[in-house]
């Protein structure tokens, strides 16, 4: 009986051993998804500079129309549009 009870033993503690396994890694895999969530990845940094350039270069395309139409409506007023420049701060 004892030889039964030994050889079951194993069977019996494999369920144990895996969900201590999972037990003990579950504080791993939560930080390391918050971690995941909190930083961004290169992609992401890309796409976001994209849709920045994007934005930057469709609000430069309405100020130049702006401008433009002003000019032809008064060419006294020609020389205030200086254009867009990357990098520089905006004077709204």
């Amino acid at each position: 009986m004892r030889r039964y009870c030994l050889a079951l033993l194993p069977l019996v503690l494999s369920g144990c051993v895996s969900t201590v396994a999972s037990v003990v890694t579950a504080p791993v895999k939560v930080v390391s998804k918050g971690v995941d969530w909190t930083t961004t990845s290169q992609s992401e940094a890309d796409r976001n500079y994209g849709k920045k350039m994007r934005k930057a270069e469709e609000r430069e395309g309405r100020e130049r129309k702006k401008a433009e139409k002003a000019c032809r409506k008064d060419p006294a007023a020609c020389g205030t549009y200086d254009g867009y420049r990357a990098g520089q701060p905006r004077d709204d």
